[in-house]
């Protein structure tokens, strides 16, 4: 294997399981150290740090709320402290909401919406960019429907989503100067536990899809990587569809 990453820290956030325990594999598997955070999942957590460390690279895990900006700036600081440096980012935290825009909502949820989908990779992307330096990758996961929502009661996620891409494009003029890329990827469906294949509303899913079906975690880690290595370092303020022509 093409060990691109050799010597590289890398932070996914999220990283226990689906999408984000993927992207820590790809990324150890291209040599990189890994850690990741996590909210809840204290036993996936260490579960997947051994893992890691089982094919030699370092890893560790930290447990920190995305819906708190200061648990976030504490969570880059901690990586710094305890890896020496941060040369990746991957912001993967996320949430999922549904509803009409005329229907009450729960405070609550919104407010957790916008912090953890929103305010915590602004404040992940602004705290990466003071410590990276030269060659270093910040990624952001966000969603196809941030462009296009296709159906009702998505308004408030695609809003959510919608600020990271925005945000990129100027966050990435900022650091450019310093050879720091910022990128998003913007996914369709996912086959994961909580967006199963076999859900509720996946033929309609993979009815809006041009290749008929959901994607693999594989398949989003792998962009994930190419990102991150030094082949993408002329691709920057760019949102990357990985959708299956959803969008297209």
């Amino acid at each position: 294997m093409d060990q691109t990453l050799t010597g590289k820290v890398a932070l996914v956030t999220g990283g226990t399981r689906g999408i984000g325990a993927a992207i820590a594999r790809e990324l150890s598997d291209q040599g990189a150290d890994v850690a990741i955070s996590y909210a809840s999942s204290t036993q996936k957590a260490a579960a997947l740090v051994h893992e890691i460390e089982a094919k030699g690279r370092r890893s560790a895990a930290f447990k920190a709320d995305a819906a708190d900006t200061g648990q976030v700036k504490k969570l880059i600081a901690d990586v710094v402290s305890t890896f020496g440096r941060l040369d990746i980012l991957v912001n993967n935290a996320g949430l999922f909401h549904y509803g009409l825009v005329t229907t009450d909502a729960h405070e609550d949820d919104l407010d957790d919406l916008y912090a953890v989908n929103t305010d915590a990779v602004l404040t992940g992307i602004r705290e990466a960019g003071r410590v990276m330096g030269e060659g270093g990758r910040i990624i952001s996961m966000s969603s196809g429907l941030s462009t296009r929502t296709g159906a009702v009661g998505l308004a408030d996620y695609s809003a959510s989503k919608a600020a990271i891409d925005g945000f990129t494009r100027g966050a990435a003029r900022d650091l450019g100067k310093r050879g720091i890329t910022v990128n998003v990827i913007g996914t369709g469906p996912v086959n994961t536990e909580m967006n199963p294949e076999d859900g509720p509303i996946s033929d309609w899913l993979k009815g809006e899809s041009a290749v008929g079906r959901y994607a693999r975690v594989d398949e989003i880690s792998a962009a994930v990587a190419f990102l991150a290595s030094p082949r993408a370092s002329y691709i920057t303020g760019s949102v990357m569809m990985v959708d299956g022509g959803i969008a297209a």
